[in-house]
């Protein structure tokens, strides 16, 4: 047999003494790592103390900076700022130049200024009788003229420039005119129908006629036949008409669809009670000052006559010592005279000195209260609604109101040996009752269906999703949603078909914040005193050119494709400008309560007005644009992306985050793609007071002297269009 195999060595054994060792200088070690990271933290702990220091002594020594040559920042924008009174001394002066203009012209036409010249011009318009529908669709033009310029004056004069008697009398003016118009074409109907016999077509044996203009459209069709068959009326080369039920084909009726553009059914809502507050203000004019050349040539004129009363023959001695005695008092009361002229002069120039500077700050305050109110928002909901009562802070009416009448068909005309008989009846055109109050019938549901009716929503209009039909209830005098059903939209031809239980005024809404809050938006340069507001929601994508006092639409994006709109390329004031975009659905302007309907982060109002006015200030020279940190930071700051806009090479230079409190203007260091949002002031930079001294301290010369050689009337604009649309609170 072989060796056995020798068995494997055991784990030698640690002696006591040798595991007391090892233990030792475990401890040793971890004793020395901990006394490495000890000291490793209290020299991190030392230097983020000195960082700290360092920090809050840099800090200090930037307040300081600022707190010394803050007083003079603020003087130099409010010199800038001036702009803004004068802008509106130049708007007050073109408003006056306007009467002036319209009570030299002579051409017929009221003043709406004043009320004797509108209760002349309606009281003689109320005793024109028998007027045709044509007519009556021409003198509109000039009703819906003046109606169109009260609406202005009441929307573009500042509040303190209006009583609270002249705007309830404006206001009274405009419901009279829309009262008024009204029934002229009802009586204008009343006339068309008498010979509706007379104007049958021959293949259906009914009346029809058409009357198109740009701001009215007549549709109307007499039942002279009453066929119970014939129940589908449609107006030739038109898709517009209505289906009846029997019991109106069989009845002597007409039925009646008067189109508006405009909207004279709503309530007027042009002034808010706020503006109660505000007191009249009446600015004297300012006299021009006299040269002061003026003054030293009176005075040399003056004296040189003084003195030439004095130029006499030689006297004797004695007359003359009396005579010099004489004419030395004589001098020195003609340099008394002259003192005394003076004196009247320069008081004279320091009262008017004294009136201009008056006249202006009252202008400033007037111009800042009016700004303030823009982006001002309302504490509470202002209605309580109904059921089925349509919220109209939550939408709003487009594309004007149809007038849907059934109509009881008057007498005819009947000729009688040579003569034209007619019945005239002292109440004039009466509705029809449909379906009747009380009835004997035992299924008054079927026996009284719904009208199906077919409309064309007006070209010009832009709905974004399918519009929401709407009825005027004439009882409560408010719009409603019962009694219509059955609703369906054809956008490729524009064409809408619904139910109605009962005829009447019908609309078409769309929420007025669809396009809120805006996805982003950019103010750029495009040349001297002009510039481009461009503003992206999620269904349209919008260019503003402005330039003086003047707006205009540059282009339509819809979803991304161009989208011709009738605006475009019309210059207008910035007010005419905001309502017509708002007519046309194109409504990125929020009200007093758009911020209970939409998500926003909304700003301070003081803070909002200073960033838009000092925007404006910069806007012919610096290109502003939407941050994402706007949202993230609290409501007592904006945050905006700006950079010097220079025409060559502009899309390569850097963009500035910059923070406003409306005391203190800061460069971030953060970027617009970092992850976290931070207060921290970029290095090497300052802090300022205002947003202006902010950039100028990157800005080139050039840009600043653009900057203060802008136009106060394009300044004016730009701020107005930014209060307007509030792109720091609704994006």
């Amino acid at each position: 047999m072989g060796p056995k195999p020798k068995k494997p060595a055991g784990k030698k054994k640690i002696s006591k003494a040798e595991r007391q060792r090892l233990l030792q200088e475990e401890e040793e070690r971890r004793q020395k790592e901990e006394e490495e990271a000890r000291l490793k933290f209290e020299k991190e702990e030392l230097e983020r103390l000195e960082t700290q220091r360092v920090e809050k002594e840099k800090w200090r020594q930037l307040e300081q900076k600022d707190r010394e040559r803050r007083n003079e920042e603020l003087e130099e924008l409010s010199l800038l700022e001036s702009c803004f009174p004068e802008a509106e001394k130049l708007k007050r002066e073109t408003r006056a130049l306007a009467q002036w203009k319209h009570y030299t012209q002579c051409d017929g036409s009221p003043d709406p200024l004043v009320a004797q010249e509108m209760n002349t011009f309606i009281s003689l318009w109320e005793e024109e009788k028998n007027e045709t529908f044509e007519q009556v669709i021409e003198k509109s033009k000039l009703v819906l003229s003046l109606i169109k310029k009260l609406k202005l004056i009441l929307l573009e004069t500042p509040p303190c420039d209006l009583e609270n008697r002249i705007i309830a009398q404006h206001q009274g003016s405009i419901l009279r005119l829309q009262e008024l118009l009204s029934l002229k074409m009802d009586v204008a109907t009343e006339l068309l129908l008498r010979e509706a016999s007379t104007l049958v077509d021959v293949d259906s044996g009914n009346m029809e006629k058409i009357i198109r203009d740009e701001n009215v459209s007549l549709f109307v069709w007499a039942n002279i036949k009453k066929n119970p068959r014939y129940r589908s009326v449609k107006f030739s080369e038109t898709q517009i008409g209505f289906e009846i039920p029997r019991v109106l084909a069989t009845s002597n009726v007409a039925l009646r669809l008067l189109y508006t553009r405009y909207d004279h059914v709503t309530p007027l809502r042009l002034t808010p009670a706020t503006e109660e507050d505000y007191e009249p203000m009446v600015v004297e004019p300012v006299k021009k000052e006299e040269p002061i050349e003026k003054a030293t040539t009176e005075e040399k004129t003056v004296i040189e006559e003084k003195a030439s009363i004095q130029e006499v023959e030689p006297e004797p001695k004695q007359e003359r010592e009396f005579s010099l005695v004489q004419e030395e008092e004589t001098n020195l009361e003609v340099l008394e005279e002259i003192e005394v002229k003076r004196t009247s002069d320069h008081e004279d120039e320091n009262s008017e000195t004294n009136k201009y500077e008056l006249e202006m700050r009252l202008l400033s305050e007037a111009v800042s209260a009016a700004q303030l109110h823009l982006v001002e928002n309302i504490v509470d909901i202002p209605y309580a609604f109904e059921k089925f009562q349509v919220d109209l802070c939550h939408f709003s009416t487009l594309g004007g109101v149809y007038h849907l009448d059934i109509l009881e068909l008057p007498p005819q005309y009947k000729p009688v040996k040579g003569w034209v008989l007619v019945e005239i009846r002292q109440e004039g055109l009466q509705r029809f009752t449909y379906p009747p109050e009380t009835t004997d019938e035992p299924d008054p549901e079927n026996a009284f269906p719904p009208i199906e009716v077919t409309l064309e929503v007006h070209k010009d209009v832009i709905f974004f999703e399918d519009p929401k039909v709407i009825r005027w209830d004439t009882e409560g005098k408010r719009w409603k949603t019962d009694g219509i059903s059955c609703v369906y939209y054809d956008r490729e031809n524009r064409l809408l078909t619904f139910n109605l239980d009962t005829l009447g005024p019908v609309a078409l809404i769309q929420d007025a914040h669809i396009n809120m809050p805006y996805q982003s938006w950019e103010l750029c340069p495009l040349d001297v005193n002009r510039v481009v507001l461009t503003v992206t929601t999620l269904f349209i994508e919008l260019q503003i050119h402005i330039k003086e006092n003047l707006c205009m639409l540059a282009s339509v994006k819809l979803k991304g494709q161009e989208h011709q709109c009738h605006l475009e390329g019309r210059w207008m004031t910035p007010v005419p400008f905001i309502l017509a975009l708002k007519e046309a659905g194109l409504n990125i302007f929020p009200a007093l309560y758009s911020h209970f309907y939409v998500v926003v982060n909304n700003k301070v109002p003081l803070v909002e007005v200073k960033a838009y006015r000092q925007i404006a200030l910069l806007s012919s020279a610096f290109v502003f644009r939407w941050s994402k940190w706007n949202m993230a930071c609290n409501s007592t700051n904006v945050v905006i992306k700006v950079k010097e806009y220079q025409a060559e090479g502009a899309e390569n230079r850097p963009w500035s985050l910059l923070m406003f409190s409306g005391d203190r203007a800061q460069i971030l260091r953060i970027r617009e793609d970092s992850d976290v949002f931070s207060e921290a002031l970029k290095d090497n930079t300052e802090f300022h007071s205002t947003l202006y001294h902010m950039v100028k301290d990157f800005a080139s010369p050039r840009a600043m002297e653009r900057v203060r050689s802008s136009d106060s009337l394009f300044i004016d604009s730009v701020c107005h269009m930014l209060l307007s649309i509030r792109v720091l609170s609704y994006s």
